[in-house]
C-alpha cells in the first residue's frame, strides 16, 4: 500500500485534505504539531496523529499543507529522512518556484492546486450549505505540476491531487512556472486586486449616500451577468454605452503597462514577498 505522510494535518488545509483522503486506497499518517489541530483532527474525524519519524518511516510521499513562509524549513528538516524516490508534494507553487525546496534530484517535486468552484456551477449554491471554497460537493479543475521526477511519477501526483480536491471536473498538468502565473498572477495580483477594487467603489457609493444594500445587491447582480457575457458562459454582448464606458474606463483604472505584471521577474518579485 502506497503511504502518505501528511503534514499540518490539523490546520485550516490540512484538516480538509484529511477528510477527503479518508477511505482511500492509501495508508495516512497524519502528522499535527498543535494541540489545537490534534484534537480537531480527533473530534471532527476520529484521526489520531503520529510522530514525525514515525510518519516519514519508508513513506512514498509527503505532503506539506503548511503555510507557504514554512515550507523552505519544513521541506529542508525532512529531507534528510527522505529515501530516494520519495515524493513531496506541495499545494501551491510559491515556494517551489522561488526555490525553497531542498537540493535534491532524486526526490520527487510534484506540485498542484485547486482552482476551486466556478462561479456559475450551481452545486456551489447549495441552501444551507453552499460550497465556495471546493473540496466538499462542488466539483472544481485542479492544475498539476511534476517539478522533478521520473515522468512516471506524474500519475501517482495526480492521483493523490484527485482525492485531496475532490470532487474534480478536470485536471490539468502545466510547468511550475505557468503555475506561477495563475497564482499569485492572475488570481491575487490581479483578480483579487480588481474585486478589492470593486469594493472599494461599492463603498464609495454608499458614502456619496447610496443605501448599502441596494449598492450590495446592484453591483453583485451586475457582476453575474456582465461576467456570463464576457467569458462567454451565455449568449450575449454588451450596448453600446456599456461598451463606451469600458473604453473610456480602461485608460481611467488601469496603466499601460499592467500587463507587465505577468513577466517573470514581476512573478519572482511577488512570490518573494509572500514567502
Amino acid at each position: 500500500m502506497t503511504s502518505i505522510a501528511l503534514l499540518g494535518a490539523g490546520g485550516k488545509m490540512g484538516a480538509r485534505l484529511a477528510k477527503n483522503l479518508q477511505g482511500s486506497a492509501f495508508e495516512i499518517r497524519h502528522v499535527e504539531v498543535s494541540a489545537a489541530g490534534q484534537q480537531r483532527l480527533k473530534a471532527e474525524l476520529g484521526i489520531a496523529c503520529c510522530s514525525l519519524d514515525d510518519a516519514l518511516r519508508g513513506v512514498d510521499a509527503v505532503i506539506l499543507a503548511v503555510p507557504d513562509t514554512l515550507i523552505g524549513r519544513i521541506a529542508a528538516e525532512i529531507s534528510p529522512q527522505l529515501a530516494p524516490g520519495t515524493m513531496v508534494i506541495t499545494l501551491d507553487a510559491a515556494a517551489p518556484f522561488a526555490g525553497h525546496l531542498p537540493k535534491r534530484d532524486d526526490l520527487v517535486y510534484f506540485v498542484t492546486h485547486p482552482c476551486h468552484p466556478n462561479i456559475f456551477n450551481p452545486e456551489v449554491h447549495v441552501a444551507g450549505a453552499p460550497d465556495y471554497f471546493g473540496g466538499i460537493r462542488a466539483s472544481q479543475s485542479i492544475v498539476n505540476a511534476l517539478m522533478q521526477g521520473p515522468e512516471a511519477s506524474y500519475d501517482l501526483g495526480e492521483s493523490i491531487a484527485r482525492l485531496i480536491y475532490q470532487p474534480i471536473e478536470r485536471s490539468y498538468r502545466v510547468t511550475v512556472e505557468q503555475m506561477a502565473l495563475l497564482e499569485p498572477g492572475l488570481s491575487e495580483t490581479v483578480c483579487a486586486t480588481l474585486l478589492d477594487v470593486m469594493r472599494e467603489a461599492m463603498d464609495e457609493v454608499v458614502a456619496r449616500g447610496v443605501p448599502p444594500d441596494a449598492a450590495r445587491d446592484f453591483l453583485l447582480g451586475h457582476m453575474t451577468i456582465l461576467s456570463a457575457v464576457i467569458f462567454k458562459q451565455v449568449p450575449g454582448q454588451f450596448s453600446d454605452a456599456c461598451n463606451k464606458a469600458i473604453t473610456f474606463g480602461k485608460p481611467r483604472l488601469m496603466r499601460d503597462d499592467w500587463k507587465k505584471i505577468f513577466d517573470r521577474q514581476e512573478i519572482a518579485d511577488s512570490i518573494q514577498r509572500i514567502t
